[in-house]
């Protein structure tokens, strides 16, 4: 719980499951996290290598992240979580 259990962190787990996204993209998909918060839960996991960030150009400073395949584990016990939740109707 401690890797994937504060908050915004599951959310953006699964907003990076199929391809690299750009902050700004990120933030937008998220709605009500600050782009404080999201940028500490992504520098969190990029410390816990869970997530890689990449600048992919330097004037305007465009940056995506995206799951390692650590951060990729994470997904099957997420989706457990899901079907865990919506079983119980929570």
């Amino acid at each position: 719980m401690r890797l994937i259990g504060g908050k915004w962190t599951a959310s953006i787990i699964y907003h990076l499951k199929d391809e690299p996204v750009r902050f700004n993209d990120l933030t937008r998909m998220l709605g009500g996290a600050s782009k404080k918060m999201i940028d500490q839960r992504l520098k969190e996991l990029e410390a816990r290598g869970m997530v890689k960030r990449t600048v992919i150009s330097d004037r305007p400073i465009a940056v995506t992240y995206e799951l390692t395949d650590f951060g990729r584990s994470a997904l099957s016990i997420l989706e457990q979580l899901r079907a865990w939740s919506e079983s119980y109707q929570l």
